[in-house]
């Protein structure tokens, strides 16, 4: 049971944390916040901020939902309807919470769509070809 909960609530989660004050990071956007840099050998100074390593560890968990979308038996169905569930709380918060009127929770709403699309569309082929005519 615990298999079939969406892995991109814990991005909401996380957004609703540090927007929250929770995750002990303050400023006007705590999602510009630098994490590091690095002196690249052309010169360039590469920077990581806190919404970049946010955008990188959900494409994983992406990743790994695509996977998960994979397997073919009836816990499918509810992984995907807790995955739209998922997504109407990321539209809802969107829509009605200024704070999360970012680039970033746009970014990480459009991940957990593509998450919707890709599950079905990975259903929808897989059951196609599990079809027998006897």
């Amino acid at each position: 049971m615990i298999s079939n909960i969406p892995l991109m609530i814990v991005p909401l989660i996380v957004f609703n944390l540090v927007i929250a004050g929770l995750a002990g990071v303050g400023g006007a956007d705590p999602w510009a916040t630098q994490l590091y840099s690095v002196q690249m050998l052309s010169g360039g100074i590469w920077r990581m901020t806190l919404g970049d390593l946010m955008i990188v560890l959900s494409l994983a968990l992406l990743f790994f939902e695509i996977m998960k979308s994979t397997r073919t038996s009836n816990a499918s169905v509810v992984d995907h309807l807790l995955s739209t569930f998922v997504f109407v709380a990321f539209l809802v918060e969107f829509l009605l919470v200024p704070s999360a009127s970012h680039s970033l929770f746009f970014i990480l709403m459009a991940m957990a769509f593509f998450d919707i699309l890709a599950g079905f569309t990975v259903s929808l082929r897989s059951a196609g070809r599990d079809v027998n005519f006897r």
